[in-house]
């Protein structure tokens, strides 16, 4: 099993009616105010404690007097959806922006931060730091791509498929499968990532799901996030947030294209590296031998490569 370098704690923060779940990694010696807080949010189906290796693979140096801040999206890991306890049906993104604003407002009040967001968490960060800018010192997009383009004809089809699959959810068509065991769980983590460690996987299935009352291992992802948004993304808008960012921006992909795998064509990394030149301060880095999780198949590459960018 995998053995931490850094341990956590984790807290519950009221948030927008919700009870959210954060996991913090604080220095032994006490929090330096010099240092900006380092805030990491997690992609689609995935937690916080995601993060581990990657804080595990920072310095000693880099981490002393820095608070490090990682919360569950909603509907993920041990946050909730509903202020009642029952889960929500469906999902709007511009939610997590004000989440995180508010987490924000918790933990830094005014005090600029730097953010890093992976996959659906780096989409968030990039739009967040464009309405924010002022509350962001350094930004780190971990393969958070965006979408392919839409067509405004696209929207009548959108709304439809939008409303057949809530009654696909509410049929319980959509639900998740569930695993005799942690190992099962583990097992199904490797398989979808041939990279990941066995001791890595083991540590990981035990904080990305948790057994129910009869014992099976339930995934802590709810099954209204797999529900197609009823809005369209609309890039004109998303590039006229990029051009707000005031941030130095590290653009980190990994060596494996992903979005060659996930749109076939429909969506090419040339397409986002022309977005992202709407970015006044913007680079892009790659992590070698990685695919989509590269913050578990090389923490080390890059928990090197995002301390010499906050650090320049």
């Amino acid at each position: 099993m995998y053995k931490e370098k850094r341990s956590s704690r984790s807290e519950f923060v009221p948030i927008r009616g919700l009870s959210y779940h954060v996991r913090l990694w604080e220095s032994p010696s006490g929090t330096n105010p010099a240092l900006p807080p380092l805030v990491l949010v997690h992609g689609w189906m995935d937690v916080a404690a995601s993060y581990q290796f990657m804080v595990d693979a920072l310095s000693d140096a880099f981490v002393q007097g820095r608070t490090i801040i990682a919360p569950d999206w909603r509907g993920f890991g041990l946050t909730g959806s509903g202020p009642d306890g029952s889960p929500a049906d469906n999902y709007w993104f511009a939610d997590y922006l004000a989440d995180l604003d508010f987490l924000l407002d918790h933990y830094v009040s005014e005090r600029p931060v730097d953010l890093v967001g992976h996959s659906m968490g780096g989409n968030v960060a990039m739009l967040y730091a464009g309405v924010r800018p002022a509350r962001i010192r350094r930004l780190v997009n971990l393969e958070g791509f965006g979408l392919p383009a839409s067509k405004p004809e696209q929207a009548p089809g959108r709304y439809a498929k939008w409303m057949d699959e809530l009654k696909s959810l509410q049929r319980g068509e959509l639900a998740l499968k569930a695993y005799d065991s942690v190992e099962g769980v583990a097992r199904r983590l490797m398989k979808t990532n041939p990279r990941l460690s066995a001791d890595k996987a083991g540590w990981l299935a035990g904080h990305w799901a948790r057994p129910d009352a009869s014992g099976k291992w339930q995934i802590l992802g709810e099954a209204a996030h797999k529900i197609t948004s009823a809005q369209l993304y609309r890039v004109d808008e998303a590039l006229a947030v990029y051009r707000c960012i005031s941030a130095p921006t590290l653009a980190v992909e990994a060596s494996d294209d992903s979005l060659a795998t996930w749109w076939q064509g429909k969506y090419s990394l040339a397409e986002y590296h022309e977005r992202l030149k709407q970015v006044a301060q913007a680079r892009v880095a790659v992590i070698q031998d990685a695919g989509h999780m590269l913050h578990h198949d090389q923490p080390e590459q890059l928990a090197t490569l995002i301390e010499g960018f906050l650090e320049q």
